[in-house]
C-alpha cells in the first residue's frame, strides 16, 4: 500500500483538488466552496504525513507552528476570512485591483478554450513568479524578506504560507501585473490562485512522494526540498512556483540522483514572536541577525 501511495499521492492531490475546483468555482458560492477543498486537500496531506513520511524528524514540533498559522492567515491572506490558510490571497487581489485596473491592452484571446487561458496565465505568471524568487535569492535586499520563508527546519504542509507581507506583494506584483494589463478576465485570476495553492502545500508536505517525470514539468516536493538546502549551490536553485521550465532554460534546474535534502534552513536567526518576525527586515541589527552577522548585542 505504501508504494501505491507513494507513486500516487501528488498525482491525486493535484488534479482531485482542480477537478474540485472546478465544481466550486461554478457553485453560488465559489470562494467558500474553494475554502472547502483546499482544507480538504491540507488534511489529506496532514494524513499522509503521518503515514508514508519523508523525513520522520519532521514530524516533530519545531515551536513555530503558531508562528506558521500566523503568517498563512494574517500575512499572506489578510486577514479575509475566506483567505483560508492564505489560498485565496491572489483571488482577493485580483478581484479587488482588477476593476481598478485602466491600463489594460485587452488583448487577451477571449475566444480561446478556458482551459488553454488558464495555461496561458500560469506559464505568464510564472515569468514574474520566477523572477521575484531568484531576485529575492540573489539581491540581499530582497532576501532580508524572503528568509523567513527558508528559516523552517522542517517542511510540511502547515508552513506553506510563511511569508513576509513584502516578500508576498513583491511576487503578486510581479506575476499579477502582466495579467492585468494583457486584460486576463477573472477567472483567470481565480483559477491561477487555485494552482499556486495546490502547488504550494504539495512542494511543501512531508510526504514520500514518487514523482517521476512530473520533476520535469512542474515545482515538486523532490526539487523544492532542494530549494531549501542549507547549501547555498543546492538552495539557490529550482525557484518555479508552479513549473520548471524557466529554471530548465537558464540552468537553476537541480534534480541530482539521490534522496533530496533534509538539511534546510537558513544560517542567520530569525525573531521568535510573530509580530518580531515582521519587524525583523526593517531593523539594523534584524538585518544582521537575518544575514548571520554579529550584531552589538553580540
Amino acid at each position: 500500500m505504501r508504494p501505491i501511495l507513494s507513486l500516487s499521492s501528488w498525482p491525486l492531490v493535484f488534479f482531485s483538488g482542480l477537478l474540485s475546483t472546478y465544481f466550486a468555482f461554478a457553485s453560488e458560492r465559489p470562494m467558500f466552496a474553494f475554502a472547502l477543498v483546499y482544507a480538504g486537500e491540507v488534511l489529506l496531506l496532514f494524513l499522509l504525513e503521518r503515514y508514508i513520511p519523508y523525513e520522520r524528524r519532521w514530524l516533530l514540533s519545531d515551536g513555530e507552528m503558531a508562528n506558521d498559522i500566523a503568517h498563512t492567515l494574517l500575512t499572506k491572506g489578510l486577514v479575509q476570512l475566506m483567505a483560508l490558510l492564505g489560498a485565496v490571497f491572489p483571488m482577493f487581489t485580483a478581484i479587488v485591483l482588477l476593476p481598478l485596473t485602466g491600463a489594460q491592452l485587452d488583448i487577451w484571446p477571449m475566444t480561446l478554450p478556458m482551459l488553454l487561458q488558464v495555461a496561458m496565465g500560469v506559464l505568464i505568471a510564472e515569468f514574474g513568479l520566477y523572477c521575484s524568487h531568484r531576485i529575492a535569492h540573489e539581491r540581499l535586499f530582497f532576501w532580508r524578506f524572503h528568509a523567513l520563508h527558508h528559516s523552517v527546519t522542517r517542511l510540511w504542509v502547515i508552513n506553506t504560507g510563511r511569508f513576509h507581507i513584502a516578500d508576498s506583494l513583491f511576487k503578486v506584483a510581479l506575476s499579477q501585473l502582466p495579467l492585468f494589463l494583457l486584460g486576463a478576465p477573472l477567472p483567470v485570476f481565480l483559477w491561477l490562485g487555485a494552482v499556486t495553492a495546490f502547488m504550494g502545500i504539495l512542494t511543501h508536505c512531508n510526504v514520500d512522494m514518487r514523482t517521476g517525470f512530473f520533476d520535469y514539468i512542474f515545482s515538486t516536493p523532490r526539487l523544492h526540498r532542494w530549494h531549501h538546502s542549507k547549501d547555498i549551490r543546492e538552495g539557490n536553485t529550482n525557484y518555479g512556483e508552479n513549473v520548471v521550465f524557466l529554471d530548465l532554460l537558464f540552468g537553476t534546474y537541480f534534480n541530482p540522483n539521490r534522496p533530496s535534502s533534509t538539511d534546510i534552513g537558513i544560517r542567520g536567526q530569525i525573531a521568535k514572536s510573530f509580530l518580531g518576525q515582521l519587524a525583523q527586515p526593517f531593523r539594523k541589527d534584524g538585518i544582521r541577525q537575518i544575514l548571520g552577522r554579529s550584531t552589538k548585542s553580540g
